[in-house]
């Protein structure tokens, strides 16, 4: 068993975002090895302590008024700077009084703007699933929603992640860095990484039985599941639809957002309304039942960092329609996901159209794909299965630790006699 030293700040299982999937981590990891946690909480929320069990918890609690602004909070993270203090002081006090940790593991934030406490202090260390930083390709841009003033700094990443000594050596000295997708190794390729493998920040408790839909009749029923908003590509999907008005095909689109009502507008204008169905947010119970009754699945969002609504699609037994672009092209593969380029908004248009008209008109390509999805989504989206890879990657670096630690006594040694 690891002792493993897990940094998570923000690990709240009653919340949503990135302190959920912390949480994740804590518990899942406190089952195979043994951890101590370090973390904060807000104020006026169940610290991770009264949450957690089977792992010692150090926690510190959110400064005050950091918290006020929720969405610059959850971007920005200002409390994280005291935790960065706080946490690198402890783990030095605990190296100095004798403690020792196998590896340390910080899979939160997400975003590749935070350096770690535990760099440069000597614990093998793994950094991830970090991800992120994705940019609209210009012919989007245009047509997209406003955003707040405080979204455009992320653009400054790049260049944090270019001069910023601090990150640039988190990234440098761990041990394996986890992408939530191929493009991170990309955007991390001006620094020379140790190893970098690519996982989803969360994963699937469990998944349904593969789905038999074979011999269905009426409409072909396509799904889309997600957020209402600009890139993720609603909007195309609806014009997509009015090119495919010769094939008996539907479309439900379950969830809300600032895109609903250019949704509607586009719905009305193109005569779809029999057609194309919007039907809001939904209870997790109720998309489930939204994915049964689907045939295939489309999500063709163009700046998407993670795959994890394609996990869930695939869990279902669906075949599915990405862009392939960020993490739904990565979660996927061409067995099970017919992936798309992304270059303009027409052209996306009308190369969902195409997609969809392939896996309507070809009932044997759309369940082969539908069976293979559940068979990838199976070895890849489990918590179980990442967790086993999990453990095989800190096995292998504990095992390349000791043997460089080995060589350097034995060489110290030598030069002794």
């Amino acid at each position: 068993m690891t002792n493993l030293l897990l940094i998570a700040p923000t690990c709240d299982g009653e919340d949503v975002g990135e302190a959920w999937v912390a949480h994740q981590w804590a518990q899942r990891l406190a089952e195979r090895h043994d951890v101590t946690l370090l973390t904060y909480h807000k104020r006026g929320a169940k610290p991770a302590a009264q949450q957690l069990s089977g792992l010692k918890v150090v926690e510190w609690t959110e400064p005050p008024l950091v918290g006020r602004a929720e969405r610059l909070n959850s971007m920005l993270k200002p409390a994280y700077v005291p935790f960065y203090w706080r946490a690198r002081s402890w783990i030095r006090a605990a190296l100095a009084s004798g403690q020792r940790f196998d590896l340390v593991h910080q899979p939160v934030p997400v975003a590749m703007r935070y350096p770690s406490p535990a760099a440069g202090l000597g614990i093998p260390m793994v950094i991830g699933p970090v991800g992120g930083g994705l940019s609209s390709p210009a012919t989007f841009s245009a047509d997209e929603d406003s955003t707040p003033w405080f979204v455009a700094l992320r653009g400054l990443d790049q260049y944090r992640r270019r001069w910023d000594p601090l990150l640039r050596n988190t990234y440098r000295s761990a041990d394996c860095v986890l992408g939530i997708a191929d493009y991170v190794r990309d955007q991390l390729a001006d620094i020379p990484l140790r190893r970098f493998e690519v996982m989803s920040e969360t994963g699937l408790d469990m998944i349904p039985e593969p789905i038999q839909r074979s011999g269905r009749t009426g409409p072909v029923r396509l799904l889309f599941v997600g957020r209402l908003v600009r890139t993720k590509g609603v909007r195309d999907v609806v014009r997509a639809m009015s090119m495919l008005r010769d094939l008996n095909v539907e479309l439900d689109v379950v969830g809300e957002g600032p895109e609903r009502g250019a949704c509607e507008h586009l719905i009305e204008n193109l005569h779809l309304g029999q057609r194309v169905m919007l039907h809001g947010w939904k209870s997790k119970a109720a998309v489930s039942e939204f994915y049964r009754r689907a045939d295939m699945f489309v999500f063709p969002s163009y700046r998407e960092p993670g795959g994890n609504v394609a996990y869930e699609a695939m869990g279902f037994s669906l075949s599915l329609i990405v862009v392939d672009r960020g993490g739904p092209g990565s979660a996927t593969t061409n067995e099970c996901a017919i992936k798309l380029p992304v270059t303009t908004p027409d052209a996306l248009a009308y190369d969902i159209a195409a997609a969809v008209r392939t896996l309507v008109t070809d009932e044997p390509l759309r369940l082969k794909m539908g069976a293979a999805a559940h068979t990838h989504v199976s070895k890849t989206g489990l918590w179980s299965a990442k967790l086993d890879r999990v453990d095989t990657i800190y096995a292998e670096i504990m095992r390349a630790n000791a043997s460089k630690t080995e060589s350097s006594t034995q060489g110290s040694a030598m030069a002794r006699a």
